[in-house]
């Protein structure tokens, strides 16, 4: 099939699927016309690929991955085990996240704080603060 057909089916760009054969995680014969000729495995190999592409893995990751796939050795254990170091990976960014969030509402704080400090000092008039008048409390 000609690689505007595995975009259709796959549901996967050709651009991607392009990069995909660049970086050897696919496989195309050439015709002599010199289009991309892929067999139906490719289907399943850009499913598997565009699946884990979702999931946060680097085609990195997906290269090391993808000769046991095609053996038929990867394990359910291996990819669920796969996943659990991305959750915690995840896990990590989403900390990393909040203390970033929580430094940035702390300064806002302060300078909110500080903002309040100035306005307080350009209202006083130039003799220094006001004095309540001893009518008031």
């Amino acid at each position: 099939m000609k690689i505007s057909e595995l975009a259709r089916r796959t549901g996967v760009s050709v651009h991607r699927l392009r990069r995909y054969e660049d970086a050897g995680l696919i496989h195309a014969e050439r015709q002599p016309s010199g289009y991309r000729e892929f067999g139906e495995r490719a289907v399943r190999e850009v499913v598997f690929l565009s699946m884990g592409r979702d999931l946060g893995f680097s085609l990195q990751d997906l290269g090391d991955a993808v000769p046991r796939y095609r053996a038929g050795t990867l394990t359910f254990e291996q990819m669920i085990e796969a996943m659990q170091v991305r959750i915690a990976e995840v896990d990590a960014l989403v900390a990393e996240q909040r203390a970033l969030r929580k430094k940035l509402v702390s300064h806002i704080a302060w300078l909110q704080q500080r903002q309040r400090e100035a306005d307080k000092h350009r209202l006083a008039p130039k003799g220094g603060w006001v004095r309540p008048r001893k009518d008031r409390p």
